[in-house]
């Protein structure tokens, strides 16, 4: 962005270089507030989470008129009610109270200019914070095909602060924005106007006064308002964990006296605000008589039809499903090509050891580990901005609401759940597009219940272990019973959890349905490159980490002496033109076994064998065990680890007629077989419900900014796992 000459101060003094102005920017959801940060901001944005909190702080730097400016996105919002943590940290951003942010001093308030009135709610909650404030008319051009005209100077008087008019999605209007937001810097903030009787600010002193004489620290007045207006609400519950006994008591009291002065909590404050918006745009605001017929009412009775909607979001719904699951494939298939080759190359660059093994089986597998799940959340989120951007992800929300909310959620939830069965890595991601933290929460955690690609290599291989080729009926029911399963948990599980951790009825769904646009390729790519990166360089190291342990567990302690000189021999033999294929053969068995006896006896193996006892009662053996503590990094892994374990070498995969002869074979020292079609099932049944998946979890980590939600997500999915396996080994057994 071009600097612009004004007013403001240089960046320099004599005391040396000031610090960077803090500019917050709010606003309703679906008012192009993302969009107007990110064209401000750009690629200059920083991503990350508050302090212990889920909610995404993005802080873009941008250099305006030779001063340092930090443009903060804080999430979209209603209003300035803190019902939960997360929503507590825009009130606290905005308050100067978050320490990683410091103060702020100027807000830009985004408004959608086709329905002020209900905006104006947000803005006279944000003036009663004494800051300077921009407020923004953006969509101008939707207001004005509505048949709206607005007259922002008059606006601009009546209010007390700076209006400017956009269409961000046009870049229309930003250099003014730009201006605006250096000029308010240096500006006063406006005394608020007292929307209240004076009953209502009398009460508010005398609960400071209260405050104080119990040795509460200072709080700021727009807090202690919020303390007397939001019944349960986030700061009253802050409150009476201090003060258990005389806290709510007191807030009761004050209440009561309210209701008896004709200001009854909580239902004069939305009386008094939007009488107040009413106020400030009589005169300002005009409206065509005849509500004109836009050309998105005409789509909506199509794509928001009871019947033909649901069939048309169907339709899409597949398709990004289709581009998840089957067109990421090639770009995938690249990615594991590229992996290949460098593997390759160490591979022919360093002599076999645990050099070799370090870089090939644990960094580049890391690497390849966090690249591979890329054209995945490309794909994703490349449909999710389009859909957003062109106004139809809100038409899709309201349409799978109803059927969402019969177990709790919202109709939000439905496009993170159904990613989740590509993969729920971009699933987890996507729970972003969900605004109540509740909602959001529970359905990240039952997201990794969905059966993702990964676990199809392990349906498959056992599949095909006891059911004939040609049963293709029974094999089908048998798969579609393992996909089925993971959706009927999930459905129980985010019951429970509204039940018990996340309390509260889901808010009753209320959304605006922007108007239809043409998604612009501009922030459609860039949404697409700020996720993929936040992927790669927030989740990507712990995913990396995770992959490098794996490995150390499955190599240490062993001599890896004789396997070593037996691969540097195939190797050789290898680069022979015509190698003695018979030698060949019998060193690759050689180096088979090795393999298989070095990993029985590494870390990995011996917790195999220490949790036999444990998985026995599933009809498992121990190396069954350690195929499912090797897979933690990648479930398909697993495949890989048979193969080694039974002698096979790892490049074995699910359809190996060796692997699947191995397994047959399989017996018990009393030589019984280990694997039956109970054991099968048990199998299948422990992989479509546990967290195998450590990817998901570093990503849950990153999203919720706690390892409490991970930890619990392993705990919770592994003891689901386990008792699933348990009931469906025991009771096939009684019928074998």
């Amino acid at each position: 962005m071009t600097a612009l000459n004004s007013s403001a101060s240089d960046s320099t003094s004599a005391d040396g270089p000031s610090r960077p102005l803090k500019v917050a920017l709010i606003g309703n959801p679906n008012t192009g507030k993302s969009t107007l940060f990110n064209a401000l901001a750009g690629l200059r944005a920083r991503v990350g989470n508050y302090p212990g909190v889920t909610v995404e702080k993005k802080i873009g730097r941008v250099r305006w008129d030779k001063r340092d400016i930090d443009l903060i996105d804080l999430p979209g919002t209603y209003s300035l009610s803190p019902r939960s943590l997360d929503e507590l940290v825009s009130v606290d951003v905005l308050l100067g109270r978050q320490q990683d942010v410091g103060q702020i001093d100027a807000v830009v308030c985004i408004v959608d200019a086709s329905n002020l009135e209900r905006n104006l709610y947000l803005l006279s909650q944000i003036l009663e914070l004494k800051l300077p404030v921009v407020l923004v008319l953006n969509m101008c051009d939707v207001a004005a095909a509505r048949g709206t005209a607005i007259e922002a100077e008059a606006l601009a008087e009546k209010l007390g602060v700076v209006v400017v008019q956009t269409e961000a999605h046009r870049r229309v209007g930003l250099d003014a924005l730009q201006q605006a937001i250096i000029d308010s810097v240096s500006r006063d903030g406006i005394e608020p106007p007292a929307l209240f009787p004076d009953a209502f600010y009398i009460e508010r002193d005398q609960l400071a006064e209260q405050l104080a004489e119990w040795n509460e620290p200072a709080m700021p007045g727009y807090l202690l308002e919020r303390m007397l207006l939001d019944v349960g609400g986030q700061v009253e519950t802050q409150l009476a964990d201090r003060q258990p006994e005389r806290g709510l008591s007191a807030l009761a009291t004050a209440r009561e006296r309210l209701k008896e002065a004709g200001c009854r909590i909580p239902m004069t404050e939305a009386r008094v605000r939007y009488a107040w918006a009413r106020e400030m745009l009589t005169g300002v605001v005009t409206k065509s008589a005849a509500r004109r017929v836009t050309t998105s009412d005409k789509i909506d009775k199509i794509l928001t039809h009871r019947l033909g909607g649901l069939l048309i979001f169907c339709g899409l719904m597949f398709v990004v499903f289709l581009s998840i699951f089957t067109w990421a494939e090639p770009f995938m298939g690249a990615i594991e090509t590229a992996q290949g080759w460098v593997s390759d190359f160490v591979t022919g660059a360093i002599p076999p050891g645990a050099l070799r093994s370090l870089l090939v089986d644990g960094v580049i597998a890391g690497v390849g580990g966090v690249i591979v799940f890329l054209p995945q959340i490309a794909f994703l989120f490349f449909f999710l901005a389009i859909l957003e951007d062109c106004g139809y992800m809100a038409r899709a929300a309201f349409l799978m609401d109803k059927l969402m909310t019969r177990i709790g959620l919202s109709g939000k939830s439905f496009v993170p759940l159904m990613s989740s069965f590509a993969c729920a890595i971009p699933g987890v991601m996507a729970t972003r597009v969900i605004e109540n933290r509740r909602d959001r929460m529970v359905t990240m955690l039952v997201a990794p219940l969905m059966s993702c690609s990964a676990r199809l290599p392990v349906y498959v291989l056992l599949i095909a272990l006891f059911i004939p080729s040609e049963q293709r009926l029974e094999r089908g029911l048998v798969m579609f019973a393992m996909y089925s399963l993971g959706v009927v948990v999930a459905i129980l599980v985010a019951w429970l959890l509204k039940k018990t951790f996340f309390k509260g009825e889901t808010p009753p769904f209320v959304m605006e349905l922007p108007s239809y646009k043409w998604p612009s390729p501009r922030i459609v790519l860039h949404r697409v490159y700020d996720r993929s990166k936040a992927f790669v360089t927030r989740a990507g190291t712990l995913i990396f980490a995770t992959t490098v342990i794996v490995w150390a567990c499955a190599y240490f302690p062993g001599d890896h002496g004789e396997l070593n000189a037996v691969v540097a021999e195939l190797e050789q033999l290898d680069s022979m033109e015509e190698p003695d294929e018979d030698l060949v053969a019998a060193l690759s068995e050689r180096q088979n076994q090795l393999s298989a006896r070095l990993i029985e006896g590494s870390i990995l193996g011996r917790m195999g064998h220490a949790i036999e006892p444990v998985v026995k009662p599933l009809g498992w053996d121990w190396k069954i065990g350690v195929g499912a503590i090797a897979s933690f990094p990648a479930r398909e892994v697993i495949v890989a680890t048979l193969g080694t374990i039974y002698s096979l070498g790892s490049e074995v995969d699910e359809e190996d007629a060796g692997l699947l002869g191995a397994i047959r074979g399989a017996e018990w020292p009393d030589g019984r077989k280990v694997y039956n079609t109970p054991v099968a099932l048990s199998v299948m049944v422990f992989f479509a419900l546990c967290a195998q998946c450590a990817a998901t979890l570093m990503v849950i980590r990153r999203e919720t900014n706690s390892w409490r939600w991970p930890i619990f997500t392993f705990a919770y999915m592994t003891a689901l796992a386990y008792v699933g396996a348990f009931v469906t080994y025991q009771v096939g057994m009684m019928f074998v």
